[in-house]
């Protein structure tokens, strides 16, 4: 199947259910009775999605939001509240009944708001194509939009070419926990639904990467469907375009702290818990980003860390037999590769089977914002606890 037939199927699918209601995707958790306060009813009844982009809520007045696949206009419209008056929105859409919608309501939106006028702007164009000018954006945001492009990497591409340097994204997508098989990718109704054009976690990862993005941490993860034992899972992404060439900032030395005993970044760098590792100013704003900064000390001199140092972080097994029940753990962390205290060692994307003492350590705090937990198992488990291994060690 072409890419010209997925992209007629599903403009054709959106812009039919513009027309009639139809819901599609996933829900999206939006508080309608807010937005309806300043939104028109007929933008949030095609409001589609799979989370609420979280990025709105890093959004500063004055900053220039773009909104990949902005449909009716609901993210548009309140990212234009919350840039305020003097910022800026752009909403790209390939659908033209969609942007029709957005831009009749934008005046209506920019009267509610009690501004001089509207600062949303709706253009139409493809996501891997976009008529947006090189580092013009702050903010890149996206609602389940990503996985309906045929070239998913050649949008990762465009989203690393419109941001500016220091600028981030925050999208929400489908991803597959395995590769969607072709009996899928040639269902042409499954595109519509945000089923086929799926990408497996890795491979999500690993294109916005390659496009330059670097600090790539989960900020939400929700399970979505099961179909033929594909588990589809609702994920929500920040990552950033990090600066060529950042401003010296201090940070000589950086000691990983954990809960992970041995880490590596984006950048090929490995840290090992609590010893020291010289840094340039590249790596050092990297490891100052949002979900890196907790697990790092950075320092104008080395800092090496003990199990007696209260900053020392470590979260170990029960000592205790453990249980089989299906569980796969997916690391969806700011890094490469991460190994726990059970000699575990997980790498981004990819399914690792683990057992229930495991499953515990995952659940704390420190580990917990790191990964996407599934269960694989079709029925119940049965299977009888079992002794670890010397030293604890039980997968």
């Amino acid at each position: 199947m072409s890419n010209e037939t997925i992209i007629d199927k599903v403009s054709e699918r959106y812009a039919r259910a513009a027309a009639t209601g139809e819901q599609m995707c996933c829900p999206a958790g939006y508080d309608f009775e807010a937005l309806r306060a300043f939104i028109p009813d007929e933008v949030l009844k095609i409001s589609y999605g799979c989370g609420t982009p979280a990025g709105l809520a890093t959004v500063r007045p004055g900053e220039t939001v773009l909104d990949i696949g902005s449909g009716g206009g609901i993210d548009c419209f309140e990212a234009s509240r919350l840039v305020g008056p003097n910022g800026r929105v752009i909403g790209i859409d390939m659908t033209e009944t969609m942007l029709q919608i957005a831009r009749r309501h934008a005046p209506t939106v920019a009267r509610n708001l009690r501004y001089p006028r509207p600062n949303v702007e709706f253009r139409k164009g493809m996501a891997d194509a976009m008529p947006v000018e090189d580092a013009a954006v702050d903010l890149i945001i996206s609602n389940c939009v990503i996985n309906l492009a045929p070239d998913k990497h050649r949008v990762f591409r465009e989203m690393a070419r419109v941001l500016k340097p220091g600028g981030r994204f925050t999208i929400s997508d489908i991803v597959a926990d395995r590769p969607v098989p072709n009996y899928l990718i040639h269902d042409t109704e499954k595109w519509g639904s945000c089923l086929s054009g799926a990408l497996q976690v890795s491979d999500y990862f690993a294109g916005l990467n390659e496009a330059g993005f670097l600090g790539i941490h989960q900020m939400k993860v929700i399970p979505w469907q099961i179909i033929d034992g594909i588990h589809f899972l609702s994920l929500t992404l920040t990552g950033y375009k990090l600066p060529d060439q950042p401003e010296p900032n201090g940070a000589r030395f950086a000691t990983l702290r954990g809960p992970f005993s041995r880490v590596t970044d984006e950048l090929g760098r490995v840290y090992e818990r609590g010893v020291p590792e010289a840094v340039d100013a590249r790596v050092a704003a990297l490891l100052k980003s949002r979900a890196l900064a907790p697990l790092f000390i950075l320092s104008d001199a080395p800092v090496s860390l003990d199990r007696s140092d209260p900053r020392f972080i470590a979260i170990l097994p029960e000592q205790a037999p453990c249980a089989w029940k299906g569980h796969f753990a997916i690391l969806t962390g700011p890094v490469v590769e991460a190994c726990d205290d059970d000699h575990h060692c997980f790498r981004r994307g990819a399914p690792l089977e683990i057992c229930s003492k495991t499953l515990a350590v995952l659940e704390t705090e420190p580990y917990r914002g790191h990964f996407a937990i599934i269960n694989r198992a079709t029925g119940e488990v049965g299977g009888a606890a079992v002794s670890c291994g010397p030293g604890g060690a039980c997968c």
